[in-house]
């Protein structure tokens, strides 16, 4: 992997103004420019381009990633596939297909010729400025009628739904939501707290229609009886199914949920995240307020971060030392509170809520287990998950003593037929020695819905995907790679007090997990290592020779 090429410094004219044909066709360098193994940012008709040379042939895809638009010349290149930068979305560099999510839809692919040593781009002009196409579609198909029926209305069941139509499943798909609305970017609600939620809907309704997924929002289910294959919804209804996805997810812990039962939690403008409607409330609560955050996750972080310039103050309560200190580590977990107090945003960690004080109805003060009274108008609760599996209860679908769903490789529970993906899974992780996890990631749940839709399709696929998230303070992104869990050691480059660092997460002398600031693309270049099955040695992380990393 010798990675991305700097520019060349050829100056190559676009083609004739003049020209009437269906295609712009631009010199973009010589053939001895790329070696192989390596790419190129190019420009053809003011459009970006990304030039490969993998496996001996000269590709060209659009260089924008179609999740949030980062160059994926800057990313990182390993065989026929580019990885991005910024949240490791992956792309076929020869179809432009997507390979990896977060990312949903592919890149356009344009036409590369080789004359005389040079190298040509071909961009048809009817694309020209679309940096994003969807996946060939099939539809339903009259007189099928195999039904697949998907519980939840977020990332594993819209993939799910997806991928049965790239794969030409002909039959009813039945898309179940207790939402309001249409599956929706969840990972920007902590982000951007004022967000409209039209503008973070996934895919919009004629798309559902023009793919035949029905989709019923609006509706929970109520149990689900497997030897009959039906699900019982709470409005009385009662749906058949040939094969079924259960991703209904979790919600968050109240105090009340953990059995705390701590006074004055029924206090008008105490508020959980969980819905864009959620977010909107907090944000208009909190602008001008005292503000006081209890949990340390990487959401109750973010909403912090987002409420330094709009609350009176924010508080921020923690049971642990430090915020996500069993996560991050305690080095990445002192830096975040220090950059959040430089912020004036105060802490009290190893402490916990006793009481919630109010006056005329609405939180006035939080009283804390060690006496402390911190004056309140908004409380954001966020301590915990429980999973949303309670109409599973009288099922035959095996559980675990916290009631989240057992899966195995494929995303098949104990009963044939029956898929579970997203946060209420526990699935074994490859890269973990197939170990059984839980990952409440967002590219996680992407990734079971794949895997149950081919699977359900009869085309045995294992789950082999690489953890990735990633978090935003004060506008920067900590990004993460791996599974962690266990790990002894950190190596570390960088520094925090440059506000740019890379830890590499170390067990048995291996790095198992990698989170960077400012550092791209090392993250998306450990998850490419990790993926492909390679070991990275501890001896490599302390190294100073880091030309692994393909570092811009």
């Amino acid at each position: 992997m010798s990675g991305t090429k700097k520019p060349p410094r050829h100056e190559f004219p676009d083609s004739d103004p003049e020209d009437t044909s269906e295609e712009l066709t631009k010199e973009v360098c010589l053939e001895s420019d790329l070696q192989d193994g390596q790419m190129l940012e190019v420009e053809v008709g003011h459009h970006s381009v990304l030039l490969t040379r993998s496996e001996g042939k000269y590709s060209a895809i659009g260089n924008q990633c179609t999740h949030y638009g980062a160059p994926l010349s800057k990313g990182v290149i390993s065989g026929h596939r580019v990885r991005c930068p910024w949240h490791g979305s992956c792309f076929n560099v020869h179809t432009g297909d997507l390979e990896e999510y977060p990312g949903m839809d592919c890149l356009p692919c344009h036409k590369v010729t080789v004359q005389n040593s040079k190298v040509y781009v071909s961009v048809n002009k009817k694309i020209l400025g679309k940096e994003k196409r969807i996946k060939q579609m099939g539809s339903a198909v009259p007189g099928v009628t195999h039904t697949i029926l998907l519980l939840g209305g977020g990332a594993a069941s819209l993939s799910c739904a997806e991928i049965l139509r790239q794969e030409n499943f002909g039959g009813r798909i039945i898309m179940v939501s207790r939402d309001e609305l249409l599956p929706y970017d969840k990972t920007r609600l902590s982000k951007v707290m004022n967000v409209e939620s039209d503008s973070i809907v996934l895919r919009r309704m004629e798309f559902f229609h023009q793919y035949d997924i029905e989709v019923w929002l609006r509706k929970e289910a109520l149990s689900v009886d497997t030897d009959k294959k039906t699900v019982t919804f709470d409005d009385g209804s009662v749906q058949h199914y040939d094969q079924l996805l259960i991703s209904t997810g979790c919600r968050i812990l109240s105090f009340r949920a953990k059995g705390l039962d701590v006074p004055g939690m029924k206090l008008d403008n105490v508020k959980m995240l969980e819905t864009p409607e959620d977010a909107r409330q907090i944000h208009a609560a909190s602008t001008g307020s005292n503000v006081v955050l209890v949990g340390t996750s990487f959401v109750g972080m973010e909403v912090a971060s987002y409420l330094i310039d709009k609350a009176s103050s924010v508080t921020v309560i923690g049971s642990s030392e430090l915020p996500y200190q069993n996560t991050f580590g305690p080095e990445i977990g002192k830096f975040t509170m220090k950059i959040l107090s430089e912020q004036n945003v105060r802490f009290h960690m190893n402490d916990i809520v006793t009481e919630v004080k109010g006056v005329n109805g609405k939180v006035k003060e939080v009283v804390l287990k060690s006496g402390k009274v911190v004056p309140a108008e908004v409380l954001i609760v966020g301590i915990g998950i429980i999973p949303n599996s309670e109409f599973l209860q009288n099922s035959k679908i095996q559980m675990n003593r916290k009631n989240f769903v057992t899966v195995d490789k494929y995303m098949c529970t104990n009963v044939p037929g029956v898929f579970c993906g997203g946060d209420l899974a526990i699935f074994p992780l490859a890269m973990a020695k197939n170990q059984l996890v839980h990952i409440g990631h967002w590219q996680m749940a992407q990734a079971h819905g794949r895997i149950a839709a081919l699977n359900m399709l009869g085309k045995t696929t294992e789950l082999n995907t690489i953890p990735f998230y990633w978090t935003v303070l004060l506008g920067k992104t900590i990004r993460y790679a791996g599974y962690g869990e266990g790990y002894t050691e950190i190596v570390m480059k960088g520094t925090f007090e440059d506000k740019k660092f890379l830890a590499f997460y170390i067990k048995d002398d291996e790095v198992i997990a990698a989170a960077s600031l400012d550092f791209d693309p090392a993250v998306s270049a450990v998850a490419e290592r990790l993926v492909d099955g390679k070991v990275i040695t501890k001896k490599e992380a302390q190294s100073d020779d880091l030309s692994w990393l393909q570092l811009s």
